[in-house]
């Protein structure tokens, strides 16, 4: 070999590399099509927890006479949302860096194009995806108020909740520059942001509103059980893009998050099955339904962040907490909260937030810690502190709106109207015509 060709050989490698780094550099920046297609599945699963999922597990739970009601509600919420985070909601999130909110800058999509990315997927696909959790997080709330409040009074709530309460919340945890997701609050997919914020501002809807006309003495039993498991069904399955899907990627993270979702799931059914078995004799289609709720509530925000073992401890930790919370608690408080929006997704997203804090360690298999923690007892901390600030700004914001609504045009349906029901009183129409 020549002198020259032992020169070059070098050289090449040198050229190779200029050429071939910067391509590295760009390549988190570079549109992957597998990762957009797991996206665009898991935004179309998310959707489809809300409508018709969460529409027939809330619709079955609730009096005949008030079944269109609630799925109308969910409908309602649905599109109403979709037209606030384009005008403002995904901007608030996700428009910027700043501690609190992302400013205005990307009302009504400004400067998402179609060659925008977020990532490796196109940025509308992940603006959507983000809109299908600003939709299931107020339509939760409804089942704390159910058969009782006004549809005008819910929208103009629903409306301005998601703008000043959840948006904000979003970015806090998920936004460039979000000081709790600065601080290392583990949220894979929404323990606070979607479950105790929704659950918390629940409890205080169902508060201000007050109780329905005979709770607790007047049987209120649910009218349709078959809808309320078929919905269970549907929100197990789309919880799938729900929590897999916020890897926003098609990897193994994704993967494990898909794997624990079902484990905590199954567990936490089993275990609320097994509690109310012992405690009354039979175990209920109504308790196995509700259990697998609050473990999907319960690992949503730890699905990223640990491994089997975390995921068996925390669906029996959701199953057996959220039945004393929705089932003993409840009662002994006399509070109404129609559907255990609170008893599920509040109590459920609190166990679920500090027990990522404690199995997200490598020594349960979990993925480890927020940068800058290297304790158990300092992660766990942080998702107090976390816990504490979400609930603190919802139960606070809620409480106002509610009752600057109440006082501007009345929460609450009179009772010849909550005697008739809202399906007739608010709508105009059955949801059965024998």
């Amino acid at each position: 070999m020549s002198i020259r060709r032992i020169f070059n050989l070098p050289m090449t490698f040198v050229i190779s590399a200029l050429v071939f780094l910067p391509s590295l550099a760009q390549a988190e920046d570079t549109l992957n099509s597998g990762d957009t297609a797991w996206m665009l599945t898991s935004t179309a699963l998310v959707l489809f927890m809300t409508i018709p999922g969460l529409s027939l597990f809330y619709a079955g739970m609730v009096r005949a006479k008030n079944g269109l009601s609630v799925m109308m509600q969910c409908f309602a919420i649905t599109s109403m949302v979709t037209v606030l985070w384009v005008v403002a909601g995904y901007s608030i999130a996700f428009g910027g860096e700043g501690p609190y909110w992302g400013g205005l800058s990307k009302m009504f999509l400004a400067g998402v194009g179609v060659d925008t990315l977020s990532g490796s997927i196109p940025e509308t696909v992940f603006m959507t995806f983000q809109m299908t959790f600003a939709i299931i997080t107020p339509a939760l709330i409804v089942g704390a108020f159910a058969e009782r409040m006004k549809f005008s009074a819910m929208m103009v709530f629903m409306a301005i909740w998601l703008l000043v309460v959840y948006s904000p919340i979003a970015h806090w945890v998920w936004g460039d520059g979000g000081w709790l997701g600065g601080k290392g609050i583990l949220d894979f997919a929404g323990g606070t942001v979607v479950h105790i914020n929704a659950g918390f501002a629940g409890l205080v809807a169902a508060l201000v509103i007050g109780k329905r006309n005979g709770y607790p003495g007047t049987p209120m039993a649910p009218h349709n059980l078959m809808f309320t498991v078929v919905g269970a069904g549907m929100l197990w399955v789309g919880w799938f893009g729900f929590n897999a899907g916020s890897e926003l990627a098609a990897d193994g993270t994704a993967g494990m998050a898909m794997a624990v979702t079902q484990i905590a799931t199954a567990t936490a059914a089993i275990a609320w099955m097994i509690v109310e078995w012992l405690m009354h004799g039979k175990p209920s289609v109504l308790g196995i339904a509700s259990g697998a709720v609050a473990g999907l509530v319960a690992i949503t925000p730890a699905s990223g962040s640990v491994g089997p073992t975390g995921a068996l401890a925390i669906g029996a930790a959701a199953g057996i907490g959220c039945f004393i919370a929705a089932v003993r608690i409840k009662p002994m408080l006399g509070y109404d909260d129609s559907l255990d929006a609170f008893g599920v997704h509040g109590i459920g997203g609190i166990i679920g937030a500090l027990l990522t804090g404690v199995f997200c360690a490598p020594a349960f298999g979990g993925a480890g810690f927020a940068d800058g923690i290297t304790s158990i007892g300092a992660q766990v901390g942080i998702q107090a502190f976390g816990i504490i600030a979400t609930l603190i700004y919802t139960m606070v914001m809620t409480f106002i709106i509610l009752k600057v609504l109440d006082a501007l045009m009345g929460l609450r349906v009179n009772d010849e109207q909550e005697s008739e029901g809202l399906d007739i009183s608010q709508h105009d129409e059955r949801a059965y015509n024998l």
